[in-house]
């Protein structure tokens, strides 16, 4: 995260007695990812980030697999997966491998504990609600359509806003730092001319609530597949001032500015994020291609070594048929695919459209989760089939085309 930030005080140099105004000296800790050398925030708090009054394994996160393996285009339906829960720890799982894993939650309360994701980044898309993600770098606030970018073992708290829609988020965990793409950067860091966003654009935490209270604060760290619960002795918000470039943030969707040409441009150039194993892209309302002969839906591809998973945000969507909003789709590699009949044709000379998704594509295969089962429109591998011949009558009338379901 190439954007240098802080809030509340700081010593003029690392590393030196920063000392607090009732006597004493503030505890400096060092955040960050690749060890010494990745992008890192120093913070200064009260007390000791250390004082761990007991520490128990309190629930299995390990991810089950759909046990078919047979090879087909899968659609999974979110409006099935019931409402209710924790926003940390009662996600269902989606689709998942060793670098990436989809969930879906629709939280109906708060959490009491404090969670930190000790073995992946989150990127949270919120499909609906808003509120503030509430962490040791600050009060970030949040609405529908951001992305939500928390890195691994930043500790924090969802809060929602009441008067906002009930919550649904699609939560991406990556093994890996989650990034902007390289080829938007130039070799200092800065978004380039060109990027469809700019630094402006990045939403960081706005107020920084220093809390000094003493007794038994429960941390819930995900970490080897399951949750630990840690019991800390103290307040764990209470950093009085931190700086650095390693912290919580957001990006909107609606800020994300669609490249477009005269004719269909490929899924690349509506990249929005790259992390390691997987890109996610942002698909966004935009005009169509304007060549006279363009045809703005997608031509049938191959991707031989990527799957590509798309989460629908509107019921609108230039190249599919059948789908709602929350549908997920997911076209394995193995296997061609393209728009639906009628799609490719209805699309000429169209000029504008109001899709909205979210597309994740791994190159490594993904796992369908067993979770997730009851949830799939089991005939949707077979939607692309229609009918081609038509029955004639004894007249000499042509029947009603049919569509196969």
């Amino acid at each position: 995260m190439p954007i240098y930030h802080t809030l509340g005080r700081i010593p003029p140099k690392r590393h030196i007695a920063f000392r607090k105004e009732g006597g004493g000296i503030h505890s400096e800790q060092l955040m960050g990812h690749e060890g010494f050398t990745g992008t890192s925030s120093l913070l200064y708090h009260l007390h000791p980030p250390t004082t761990i009054k007991s520490a128990r394994r309190v629930a299995e996160m390990k991810l089950e697999e759909d046990p078919d393996q047979t090879l087909r285009h899968r659609h999974f339906r979110t409006s099935g997966i019931a409402p209710g829960g924790s926003p940390t720890m009662d996600r269902t799982p989606l689709l998942f491998n060793a670098d990436i894993a989809m969930y879906y939650v629709v939280p109906d309360r708060e959490d009491e504990h404090f969670y930190r994701n000790a073995q992946a980044d989150e990127v949270v898309y919120v499909a609906k609600g808003g509120g503030i993600l509430e962490s040791q770098f600050g009060n970030l606030p949040f609405r529908e359509g951001d992305y939500v970018v928390i890195h691994r073992g930043i500790m924090h708290r969802w809060t929602f806003n009441p008067e906002a829609d009930t919550p649904h988020l699609l939560v991406m965990e990556s093994r890996g730092h989650v990034r902007w793409p390289r080829r938007y950067r130039n070799e200092f860091g800065q978004l380039v001319e060109g990027a469809p966003y700019a630094e402006r654009d990045i939403h960081r935490p706005t107020e920084l609530v220093t809390h000094d209270e003493m007794g038994d604060f429960p941390i819930y760290v995900k970490q080897y597949d399951g949750i630990t619960e840690m019991i800390l002795d103290h307040h764990p918000f209470d950093v009085a001032g931190w700086d650095g470039y390693f912290y919580p943030w957001t990006f909107n969707i609606h800020d994300f500015e669609p490249i477009v040409g005269r004719v269909h441009q490929p899924p690349p150039v509506h990249q929005t994020f790259q992390g390691d194993g997987f890109v996610i892209c942002s698909f966004c309302p935009r005009p169509y291609d304007f060549h006279e002969d363009a045809v703005p839906a997608p031509y049938n591809h191959s991707n031989v070594d990527s799957d590509e998973v798309l989460f629908y945000c509107s019921k609108e969507f230039m190249s599919r048929n059948g789908i709602e909003w929350g549908s997920i789709t997911h076209h394995p590699d193995g296997l061609p695919h393209g728009p639906h009949p009628g799609r490719y044709e209805s699309s000429i000379g169209q000029k504008f459209t109001n899709e909205l998704a979210v597309m994740m594509d791994s190159f490594r295969p993904l796992k369908v989760a067993r979770a997730v089962l009851p949830m799939e429109d089991e005939s949707y591998h077979r939607s692309w089939i229609e009918a081609q011949h038509r029955r004639v009558a004894g007249d000499g009338a042509e029947r009603p085309e049919v569509m196969i379901p």
